[in-house]
């Protein structure tokens, strides 16, 4: 792991970045580009003349869902936290309890057979626990569907950095796509929020690609920061051929946030070919894995305790990592899903000369 220190409250990004200031958009924020252990500093606007045409940005299409909802069990108020949608039909969640701020603190294990009751008149039963690291997550089934209650009573998770609830929209990326069976993410694919329309479209003009992929993020740990969960994803045929077609050439493959990696990774066989694969992945990507896919990186700004770090030193390396996150914190980056990004490009990749480290 790396040697990251804790970060700063105050470098937590408290409301998203155009809700800072009049005239501000998503791509508001401050881009910090590392290749090796060399760092520059960056408006995220300054992207399209940090790729080159022939690169590859890989992006996860899974939307955002109202995943919390109030709830009782017995007299006690609860929220519910809607992380994964099993085949069976049921869901994983975590019971948390309200912290009296507007957001929620971890909850004592409520035992298998308890019930709680929902808005509408919807029980829900909570079964076995998703799985043998923990009682945290636990499957469970509800009595209607819980697609029409997150639509009905439900609302975007927020954690306790947070200023105020904002309305799913603004959990929303440019690249989302609703499925037809209605699943999603509980928590924002947040690494694509600063896209824009606009910047994609330049993005596009400069000869830049892009291959969809999806996965259904489940419900992070706020406390114990560990490893993921078994999440849902797909690679579709046409971005398979893509992505293997621009690793034959010259061009880099960029996964925009470490769900795009875990993806992409999950689909790619030990020869470094990406087949067209769905399902449930259970990969977590480590130094001592690697990569055999992605050669880039745009993510957040993670806690030091989180398993995503892993996966960026398996694609930057130990040293680089630890280099970045040394500058973001000298530079007062903002950190979560609100906050600021990191562009990580190959140590050996050029990069256009016009765009110039905009430091401050």
């Amino acid at each position: 792991m790396t040697t990251v220190v804790r970060v700063p409250e105050e470098l937590s990004a408290r409301v998203p970045a155009e809700q800072r200031g009049p005239g501000l958009e998503r791509d508001a924020v401050r881009l910090l580009v590392s290749r090796g252990t060399a760092v520059s500093h960056h408006a995220f606007a300054e992207l399209p003349c940090l790729l080159r045409a022939g690169d590859l940005l890989v992006v996860n299409t899974s939307p955002t869902l109202a995943a919390a909802v109030d709830g009782r069990v017995g007299h006690a108020r609860v929220v519910v936290h809607f992380s994964t949608r099993g085949d069976d039909g049921r869901w994983a969640v975590e019971l948390r309890e309200p912290d009296g701020n507007g957001t929620t603190r971890a909850r004592a294990g409520t035992p298998a057979g308890s019930e709680v009751r929902l808005p509408g008149g919807v029980r829900l039963v909570l079964e076995e626990p998703l799985s043998a690291r923990g009682e945290r997550l636990r499957w469970a089934r509800a009595s209607a569907d819980v697609g029409g209650l997150l639509r009905e009573h439900g609302r975007p998770i927020r954690y306790s950095y947070t200023e105020r609830d904002q309305p799913l929209s603004v959990y929303q990326t440019v690249f989302a796509l609703p499925p037809a069976d209605g699943a999603g993410s509980a928590e924002m694919p947040s690494a694509a929020r600063p896209f824009t329309a606009r910047l994609v479209a330049e993005l596009v003009s400069r000869g830049v690609q892009f291959a969809p992929v999806t996965l259904h993020t489940g419900v992070s740990s706020a406390e114990a920061h560990e490893p993921p969960y078994a999440e849902r994803f797909a690679v579709p045929e046409a971005s398979a051929r893509l992505i293997n077609n621009v690793k034959a050439g010259d061009g880099r493959v960029i996964a925009v946030g470490t769900t795009a990696v875990r993806a992409v990774e999950s689909a790619a066989g030990d020869d470094g070919v990406v087949r067209a694969a769905e399902g449930w992945t259970e990969l977590v990507v480590t130094p001592e894995r690697g990569v055999r896919v992605v050669d880039g990186l745009v993510t957040g700004l993670h806690e030091p305790e989180a398993s995503h770090l892993l996966m960026l030193e398996a694609v930057a390396g130990r040293a680089a990592v630890d280099r970045s996150y040394e500058e973001a914190l000298r530079g007062l980056y903002l950190w979560h899903e609100f906050g600021d990004v990191h562009l990580i490009l190959p140590e050996e990749g050029p990069h256009a000369e016009h765009c110039e480290s905009n430091s401050r």
